[in-house]
């Protein structure tokens, strides 16, 4: 249990890029942040950085009850947000996606992230007070060729969310939505090892495009208007905090730009520049 009255924040895909950089963003604002992560290593390196950790699967609902469970004896059963950042993209093109490599990014990036969020809704539904932070991505809204289970998953996590904000109106918990584009982590390297793992590249019709996408994957180089994972963070704060806080936090260049260009140009030819961009 917390040694003072700080809130309580949960912070799931804890272990690097965003989610570990949020860990000391958030303990510097004085809140009591619990760390989550999947592998046992990384619940062990954080601990030993002085966060209280809980583990979390997104993929395994026993483990998802056990740590609500956790983070009940952590907060005394007070939790005030819940920063839903976990996830991690599947690239290929769509028609290369079997329904079971489809279903298990649906699994982190929707189902699991969803069965967290309603299971510790009722600490913040009672408490008259809470948020509800989701890291969603600037391809929440516009949508990038070989990236269709990742767009797909984002499309929905908005959806979703959009919905639970109208829903929880009047409870005193407020929903909120980042959105990221280009941020430095290990985001790409996880792709790249999903990508290896899943995609059939040689026996593709798209096998030379693949070819090319690998590159990029295996860069290191930075996108254009590429952030820091800070740039995250402070919107992230800024949602915990603010007495009424944005539905949409909208991070990098990227994304803004992106923004207004799909609400000002037809289809075909939003279709072009995106093609551009990837």
């Amino acid at each position: 249990m917390p040694m003072n009255r700080s809130k309580s924040v949960l912070v799931t895909g804890a272990s690097s890029g965003i989610g570990y950089h949020s860990l000391y963003a958030l303990k510097n604002e004085g809140f009591h942040v619990i760390a989550s992560a999947r592998k046992p290593e990384d619940i062990k390196r954080l601990e030993k950085e002085g966060f209280d950790t809980v583990s979390i699967d997104l993929e395994d609902s026993g483990s998802i009850s056990r740590a609500v469970e956790d983070v009940k004896e952590l907060t005394s059963g007070r939790l005030y947000a819940l920063f839903n950042n976990a996830a991690y993209g599947q690239p290929g093109a769509v028609e290369d996606l079997s329904r079971e490599v489809l279903r298990r990014e649906f699994e982190t990036n929707l189902f699991g992230t969803h069965e967290l969020t309603v299971k510790v809704l009722p600490m913040m539904i009672e408490a008259k007070e809470g948020r509800i932070v989701q890291n969603s991505s600037v391809l929440g809204f516009v949508a990038l060729r070989y990236r269709g289970a990742y767009n797909a998953s984002k499309f929905a996590l908005e959806g979703l969310s959009d919905t639970l904000r109208m829903e929880l109106e009047g409870t005193g918990v407020y929903v909120s939505i980042i959105e990221p584009g280009p941020i430095r982590s290990r985001f790409r390297q996880n792709a790249l090892k999903m990508f290896l793992e899943n995609i059939d590249r040689n026996g593709s019709r798209l096998a030379g495009e693949y070819e090319k996408k690998l590159e990029q994957l295996k860069s290191d180089k930075d996108a254009p208007f590429t952030l820091g994972p800070e740039a995250v963070s402070e919107a992230l704060i800024d949602a915990l905090k603010s007495p009424k806080p944005k539905i949409r936090y909208r991070v990098t260049t990227a994304t803004h730009l992106l923004y207004w260009l799909k609400k000002i140009l037809p289809d075909s030819l939003m279709d072009g520049v995106l093609k551009r961009v990837e």
